[in-house]
């Protein structure tokens, strides 16, 4: 408790000496406060965290760095139209594993029925880029 009190005179007067950019919280009329303030400087706050959506050639480029950490991908056959089977040569165990790989790159969960249909990179760059929430 004693805490809280000296931390509430060291902001006041650290308040007091800086002059902040932020709004002051209204005084609700007919509330009561024993001794506390209700009018204290409100800090805001921005979040960067929300960046804006990837671009189409991000998420290529992205897809096709995945792709290349694969052994069994032929690296010649490399191309947004590429077949996972006919072209790069994967079976169907490697292309599960290559949508589990998209998957943790953009930290997205791709449904199974979804993943099912995923079959050559110029799928799975059309659902990454239909994902807003792909980063």
């Amino acid at each position: 408790m004693f805490r809280l009190a000296a931390l509430r005179v060291v902001a006041l007067r650290s308040a007091a000496n800086v002059r902040p950019t932020a709004a002051r919280v209204p005084r609700v009329m007919g509330a009561v406060s024993v001794g506390r303030r209700t009018d204290m400087p409100v800090m805001a706050t921005r979040w960067y965290s929300a960046g804006g959506a990837l671009s189409r050639s991000d998420i290529q480029e992205r897809i096709f760095q995945v792709l290349q950490d694969f052994d069994k991908v032929k690296q010649d056959k490399l191309s947004p139209t590429a077949d996972f089977v006919k072209d790069l040569g994967l079976d169907s165990l490697d292309t599960v594993e290559v949508v589990m790989a998209i998957e943790e790159e953009f930290s997205v969960e791709i449904p199974d029925d979804v993943a099912d249909n995923i079959g050559s990179v110029g799928q799975a760059i059309d659902y990454i880029v239909g994902r807003s929430d792909a980063h």
